[in-house]
This record gives C-alpha cells, structure tokens and sequence, in this order.
C-alpha cells in the first residue's frame, strides 16, 4: 500500500469494493450492539522518521510504563530486517538488553504489557513476529481460540497470547497489499484491539487500527509517531489526532494517512495539547504520584476558574443548556473507582442542595442490573482517562433510552467524551501515577460546578447564596496549599499506620464518600487491607474486629453528624484502637479524652471540607508507601487504565 495516497491502488480498488462495504456494514453493525467486554490497558508506541527511533520508544515506553509493567519489548525495521528486543521486566531492564544488542533501524514498534493471556515471561512480551508481520497489540481477542483452530495454529506460535494469533491471521493474508491484509483480519477478530504493525517489505511504515482500545498519532518535525496515550507524544509535538474505530493509518517519515475499512479516505481531525509539556515529568519529585498531589491546587484552579464568569458558574463554552439541569428529575452517575467515588461525593451534594434522587452505579454492573434511566434521567460518566470501556458502555446504552449526558473526561478527544452529548474536561494534565489523585479533586470541582449551575437554573439560591457558594470554592486550591505546607506533620503522622496490618476508615456522610477513596488509596500502593465504613455500621459487626493492633482513621468535618462520629470514634477507642482523627481546626475537642493523633484541618464551609481532608488521606496513603520502601508509581498487579467485566 505504501504511505496511503489519494491516487493509491488501495483507494481505488473498485474490484472489492461492493463486498468490502458489505463487510463495513456488518462491522459497524457490530460496533452498534456489541456486548460489554474485558480489555487491557498496554503501553504502545510506534515511531518513523529520521530520528533515533530506538530511543524514541525507549523514552516513550518509560512514560507509558504505568499502563503495564509486566514486560517490554520493542521491534526496529531496518536494512538488515526486523530486530525484536523484548524481556519480561521494567522498561529500564529492556534499556540494559538494548544497549546489548544495539538492534538498528529509523521506523519501529514498541510495548509495555500488562498480561491477561499468557504468564509473564520473554516469550509472550510483546512484540510478536509470524512471518512477515510483526505487531504489538492493546486489548484482548476473544475468538483466539477460534481462530487458532480455523487457521491451523496449533503448535506453530511461540507465545500464549491472544495477540501472536492475530499476527498469524495478517500473515495468512498478507499478498503484499498491507490494507487488505488489515481489513481482512479485522473483520475475523472480536474483542478488543489497538494494533501497531510492520510487514517487512514495506520499509519505513507503520500501520494501525484500533476497535476501543485507544491510539492517539502525530506528525513531529522528522516524522511521525502513534501511541496509547498523548502523554507520550507531547515531548515532540503539541498537535495529534485520536484513530477512530475502525480506520487504518499508515505512518510515514513524511505523513500520515487514514482510511476507513470500507476503502474511503477519512479526514483527520487534529486536536492540540492545552497543558504544560512539562507536567508529563517528574519535576524533580522522586515519584509521580507526590508530584501529582502536590499539583492540585494549581489544576483545580485551572478547571474551575475558566467556568466562573462574574462569580457564577459558567458552562457556555461547553454548550450545557440550563434547560438540561433544570428539567431533569434524577440523576445517574456511571463511573469505576476513584472516578465513583467522587460521583458519590456529588451525590450527596446533589440530593442535599437540588433535592433530587442520584444513583451512584459501578460502570461494570450497570448493564446487569436492569438499569432504569430514561429522557428525564440525567447520566453523567466520569472517567480520567476518557477510556474506560465499562463506563463506555454504559454512557452508550443510556443514550439509546434517550438520557442526555454529561461526560467529566480529562483526556480530549476521548471515546467517553466523543459519545456523551456534553463534555467537561478536567484541566488536571496528565496523570501517570497508577493511584489517582488530582483527577479525582478536578473531578470534584467539576461536580461542584454542576451542582451551583444546577442551584442556579432552577431558581433555589438568591445570588447571594450562589455567590456565597461559589466563593468558597475558589478557595479549595489555597485551602489545599495550606495543608501541603504541613505535609511533614501528615508524614509523622502515617507512621501510626505503616505496621499495620489492617487499617479501618470510618465517617459519616460526605466523610464516608472521601474515606472509601482513602481506603482505596492505602490499599493500591501500600498492600494494606484496609476498608471504610459508614461509622454507624460499626455497631452492626465490623467493630468485632476491632483489637488494639487495629489504627483508625476518622474523618470528622460535618457538624450536623459531629457527635454522632465522636461517638462512634470513642467505641473503637474503647477496644483499644489507635485512632488517626482529622477534624476541623476550629472544633474543640474534651480535654480529658486521650487521643492517639489528631490532625487539624484548616477551616471551610461544611460542603467543601472533603477536598482538604482528601488531600491528607492521599499523603497518608503516599507516605505509607514510600516508608515501606514500594514503587509507589507502580503497585503490584495493576495498571493505569484497566476494566474487566
């Protein structure tokens, strides 16, 4: 096919045309009704041009390590051939093998893996060879073994993934017309996939195609570059595009150019990088998730500010009619971990302030439980990354029962964002620590806005109250930097916790919301079993557990319930439990109770109190780490963007 040009025989293959559309039609049948289905979150990255594209991908590869940590490869299509270096292992144990080998060429592919299909080990990193093809691949096949047996493969693979057999299938195709080979094999694969490719006769391209799983692509000053996220690509370029579904790229030193399965050129639709290039770095901070907590109020700034005109929030530039908040008579949010939990903290903001019922419902169990949403349900999905197939999904169905939408993405460009109806995008800049943090409290903001415009079109806050509202929300990111300032003091403080081997968190209402994100945070990077219970439970059970090896961590930041926690605070007291308890700095507390630690936070209106407390819970669960000497960046087993059904 070569570097795909308007006059190309691949464009203009008319002989195949009538049944290939045919096929594009199924295709986008499939694409309409599929199922819900598990992916993976890989590191990809693809570069040619005149560059060092060995290391170009290394760099790149170290910026997408969060995305799997499981192995690393990379493949160098050069004049002696393709070169594949590739080891189970760090990125940096693939640097040490490449400086090795020293494999050459100016075009090439390379992968971090996060494993599904297949052990960790060198033979099934990434990536994989069968023939002429070589190719790295995001995201899980579901017919493999469909596949394995209809094109006799069995006992010919050198790997046990998925994706080896995808590259037997395009070698089984392949005649040396790199676009037919690709829309052949596309059209035989169910699940998931973000593919990167080589054919060896076809010298300094790249081909791709994605069905879900992300590709972001690029134009530099000397060539051209694909990869899983643009965190990868902002080193060398502020401008790309998002592939979308079902559209063929090829890369070359001079371009790109895309095509859709059906034959038909595609026009490109660039987007551009509105952060500081310099966030995708560590800033001198030893890991990214400090960094990232200590960004906060910088980033909380920068989503809120540009939506408050004249003191009052402002979704104009978004399009978010007011007719839309106002007529609503519920609301649904769809969203996976930490991006639920800061929809349960808009839930309660929302049916306290509005008055209306919210459900909270985990993305991945929405479709099984027979959701009720219809035209008067408002859906809003919140998603950092914008790529979370659960959620996805999810937003997708209620669509089709007629819900408008709101998605609270912080990726442009994103699948989630292209299909909700209106979109809010964080200002949080990329995120590469495994555990989040400032996309939560950017997530926060956001729903606090919406709850004030939502106040506000519907005519329950004088403009006094609105005003009122709104000006303690621009005070969040001072507030945040005054507990950052006292992060030696948090430091101390989660030594009360490091031995331990289970931790409980306990609150009651918006305390409760901020504490099951708390508990996930301890858990994610320090392997604490730990859990948050609403404190009135603890009555009914849980406090069984409670022994004097048992720390506890309260949250009191609500006066209507502070008597009530105290309460409950004093139970777990009772049994011996060392008890970690932030509480407002202007509360009093009885002079003749022992408390084990106490830390003060600085002073908001009630509704806002979560966002300084969850910046201590961040550092508690950060200190823990990095005490126990873990990758904090990268804890066991997990990746940055993962969901499964």
């Amino acid at each position: 096919m070569g570097c795909v040009k308007a006059d190309d025989s691949c464009g203009t293959r008319k002989d195949e045309n009538e049944a290939q559309k045919a096929h594009y039609a199924q295709v986008q049948h499939r694409i309409k009704h599929r199922k819900m289905r598990e992916t993976k979150m890989c590191g990809i990255i693809g570069y040619t041009g005149k560059g060092n594209a060995r290391e170009i991908m290394l760099d790149a590869l170290e910026l997408l390590e969060y995305r799997g940590y499981d192995s690393a490869g990379i493949a160098l299509l050069g004049e002696e051939g393709t070169q594949i270096v590739k080891r189970a292992g760090r990125v940096k144990d693939l640097r040490n093998l490449c400086a090795q080998k020293e494999p050459e060429g100016q075009c090439g592919i390379g992968h971090t893996r996060w494993a599904t299909h297949g052990g960790v080990c060198d033979e099934n990193a990434h990536p994989h060879r069968f023939g002429r093809v070589t190719l790295i691949h995001n995201g899980i096949i579901e017919n493999y073994r469909e596949l394995m047996e209809k094109y006799h493969l069995e006992g010919k693979l050198a790997s046990q993934t998925d994706s080896e057999v995808v590259a037997a299938v395009l070698e089984h195709f392949y005649s040396g017309d790199p676009y037919s080979a690709i829309r052949r094999t596309v059209l035989k694969l169910k699940g998931t996939f973000a593919l990167a490719i080589l054919f060896d006769d076809q010298p300094d391209k790249i081909y791709a195609v994605r069905n879900v799983s992300p590709i972001v692509a690029a134009v530099t000053k000397d060539g051209a570059m694909l990869s899983s996220d643009v965190a990868a690509i902002v080193p060398f370029t502020t401008d790309y595009f998002v592939v979308p579904e079902f559209h063929v790229i090829c890369m070359a030193p001079d371009g790109i150019d895309m095509f859709d399965l059906s034959g038909d050129r595609a026009e490109i639709e660039w987007l551009k990088v509105d952060w500081d290039v310099s966030r995708s770095g560590k800033g001198g901070y030893p890991f990214y998730m400090e960094k990232e907590i200590m960004e906060q109020p910088e980033v909380i700034r920068e989503t809120i500010l540009p939506r408050i005109k004249d003191g009052r929030p402002d979704f104009t530039e978004e399009g978010i009619p007011d007719a839309m908040l106002a007529d609503c008579k519920r609301i649904c949010v769809i969203a996976c971990g930490t991006a639920m939990h800061a929809g349960l903290v808009g839930k309660s903001l929302i049916q306290a302030i509005i008055g209306i019922h919210v459900d909270v419902v985990m993305a991945s169990e929405f479709m099984y439980n027979d959701p009720v949403v219809d035209k008067e349900t408002l859906v809003i999905a919140i998603s950092q990354s914008g790529e979370t197939i659960d959620t996805l999904e999810a937003l997708k169905f209620a669509r089709k029962c007629g819900s408008p939408s709101i998605s609270i993405v912080n990726v442009k460009g994103a699948s989630i964002a292209r299909a909700s109806e209106y979109v809010v995008y964080t200002n949080a800049g990329p995120e590469i620590a495994v555990a989040s943090t400032k996309a939560y409290t950017t997530q926060l903001a956001v729903l606090y806005l919406i709850t004030a415009r939502m106040a506000m079109a519907r005519g329950l806050w004088s403009d006094e109250e609105l005003l009122g509202f709104m000006r303690e929300l621009q005070r969040v990111p001072e507030v945040m930097e005054a507990v950052l300032d006292t992060r030696e003091e948090i430091h101390r403080l989660s030594g009360t916790i490091l031995n331990a081997r289970d931790v409980f968190m306990i609150g009651r209402g918006l305390d409760y919301s901020i504490l099951l994100e708390g508990s996930l945070k301890l858990k994610e990077i320090s392997y604490i079993h730990s859990e948050a219970y609403a404190s009135g439970e603890l009555k009914h059970g849980t406090i069984a557990l409670i022994t004097e090896d048992t720390p506890v961590v309260a949250v009191v930041t609500q006066e209507k319930l502070k008597s009530k926690e105290l309460s409950n605070i004093r139970e777990v007291q009772s049994r011996g439990a060392r008890v970690v308890l932030l509480i407002k700095a202007s509360e009093t507390l009885d002079e003749g109770e022992q408390w084990s630690c106490v830390y003060r936070l600085p002073v908001m209106e009630d509704p806002f109190m979560v966002m300084p407390a969850s910046v201590v819970l961040q550092l508690i669960a950060y200190y823990v780490s990095l005490d126990k000497g873990l990758d904090v960046d990268k804890p066991r087993n997990l990746a940055k963007v993962v969901t499964v059904e």
